[in-house]
């Protein structure tokens, strides 16, 4: 259920979800699309894993099922993340998808194994953004997310996003462009999911912890123009452990 809200609930017993700093900035969202069928991805995979460690950046890995057909099955791959960088393909005016491809705050693609031009492109995005809070809080049972005002700068309604994360997964790939390789990916988005839009005002979202994922999962919120357009939010509750919370 949506509902405006403030952005703490007292007494739960997990941490929140801060933005980046205490100065109301946030991270810059960062998504590489890959696929473990593709040659040319594991340096920007290993390069999005150098990302994650970031306070800065909110790096996910979304992999696709496009490279599927070449002799080996994307054990992490699923159509929701192909539909996605699609989307963003249309939104961004490009004839069509690639890998290793990351998007960057919604805002310009790069090739992910560029670390130059994607460091570049952060930078752009870190000195000019708009900070719509978005705060994660959860306990054993549930979860909170929470999303502030902010002022009217004639951007479109936005959506909400909730992306389930797998924070590590190693894989030993036995077929197709990289056969032989064994390759960590870092933040694997494994279920993407509307759960909201925003127009400016506050929006309060509760759910169960079963609704979000598995107890081991890490959580992304995202507030994105439109769909698939500039972030103008984001939060990220890292490897949340709540059945050991007291």
């Amino acid at each position: 259920m949506l509902a405006a809200a403030g952005l703490l609930i007292v007494g739960w017993s997990t941490a929140i979800a801060q933005p980046a700093d205490g100065k109301g900035k946030r991270p810059v969202v960062v998504e590489l699309y890959t696929s473990q069928g593709c040659s040319s991805c594991p340096p920007a995979d290993v390069f999005l894993g150098q990302l994650a460690t970031r306070k800065d950046v909110l790096a996910v890995s979304l992999p696709v099922t496009y490279w599927d057909m070449l002799g080996w099955r994307d054990t992490l791959a699923s159509e929701s993340n192909t539909r996605r960088q699609k989307a963003y393909a249309r939104e961004l005016g490009r004839g069509g998808v690639y890998t290793p491809e990351m998007i960057v705050d919604g805002a310009s693609d790069v090739v992910g194994s560029r670390t130059q031009a994607v460091e570049a492109a952060i930078a752009a995005r870190a000195s000019d953004m708009q900070a719509v809070p978005v705060e994660i809080e959860a306990n054993r049972q549930q979860i909170h997310i929470a999303v502030g005002s902010a002022p009217d700068r004639g951007q479109r309604d936005a959506t909400i996003w909730l992306f389930g994360i797998l924070p590590q997964a190693t894989v030993s790939i036995g077929d197709g462009e990289n056969s032989g390789r064994t390759i960590t990916y870092h933040n694997v988005v494994r279920e993407i999911r509307s759960i909201g839009t925003w127009k400016g005002q506050p929006v309060s979202v509760n759910m169960s912890r079963a609704e979000a994922g598995p107890p081991h999962d890490g959580i992304a919120v995202v507030v994105q123009q439109g769909g698939y357009g500039r972030v103008l939010g984001a939060a990220l509750m890292d490897r949340p452990n709540f059945y050991l919370a007291r």
